[in-house]
């Protein structure tokens, strides 16, 4: 996890940001908010609204907003862009379903004026389940190599 944050802090040049943790219902955005926070696994139910966390790493706060990814919730997620710097969306490996439902979220959300200088990190989560999309499978169906105007990156969720 440290690794993670230096990668993050070295983007940055001032000393507090906002980032936003997205994705769908189900796809472990609170886990993950936790995980940063506590550095640990923890059980959770599903947000309603949004939780947020301040993470501080060699004295830069990022203050991390975890949003409710339920369909009826997903309108409302762009009144959380304003100041937002970067941009972590979580990705359920296991759920080939709704990847395309994924890849429209992300793509409305780059559109937005908000979050146009916003930097992107892509969690492909769950990638211990068997037969899940590995990273390259989830990068073609999100087709990311199209992303010009945003930097973007997507990794493997590391497990605490």
């Amino acid at each position: 996890m440290g690794i993670l944050f230096t990668k993050l802090w070295r983007l940055f040049n001032h000393q507090e940001h906002k980032v936003i943790i997205v994705g769908l219902d189900n796809a472990g955005k609170t886990t993950i908010l936790y995980q940063f926070s506590m550095n640990e696994v923890v059980h959770t139910s599903p947000t309603i609204g949004s939780n947020v966390e301040e993470i501080v790493v060699n004295n830069t706060r990022f203050l991390m907003w975890d949003i409710g990814g339920q369909e009826s919730l997903r309108s409302s997620w762009n009144t959380y862009y304003t100041n937002t710097e970067f941009v972590i969306i979580v990705v359920d490996s296991t759920d080939r379903e709704r990847i395309s439902v994924t890849k429209e979220e992300l793509y409305k959300m780059l559109a937005h004026e908000d979050l146009k200088k916003a930097g992107l990190l892509v969690f492909a989560n769950k990638q211990d389940v068997k037969e899940c999309m590995s990273v390259a499978e989830i990068s073609q169906y999100l087709k990311l190599t199209s992303v010009k105007d945003h930097q973007w990156h997507i990794q493997v969720m590391p497990r605490a």
